[in-house]
């Protein structure tokens, strides 16, 4: 079973990218119809930024498809980014050992 450290899941925004190009639709107007700065939705297209649950929503509402797997694709990038962050490790490492002799 894949433990999430070794995979590199795919951020939400490759896949709305993906999606806006293959309807011939560009980042600005797709900014303009979801009524937000180009700047922010280019950084999400582009994994610079995250999605938001909000960003989500509007980008489902105006292409027409299901938020939820954007977002779990996010939550699923998120958790590997955070499994890849040695500071972040050795915290988790240290909160095991003291659990342990709880």
């Amino acid at each position: 079973m894949n433990d999430g450290k070794t995979c590199n899941p795919t951020h939400p925004g490759e896949v709305i990218k993906d999606e806006i190009e293959y309807r011939g639709i560009t980042q600005r107007e797709l900014a303009s119809a979801i009524n937000v700065a180009y700047s922010q939705l280019n950084e999400m297209l582009n994994s610079k930024r995250a999605l938001t649950t909000e960003m989500a929503l509007l980008i489902a509402t105006a292409l027409d498809i299901d938020a939820e797997p954007l977002l779990e694709l996010q939550m699923r990038y998120d958790m590997a980014s955070a499994r890849r962050d040695s500071s972040f490790s050795k915290k988790i490492e240290s909160i095991r050992k003291i659990a342990a002799v709880l």
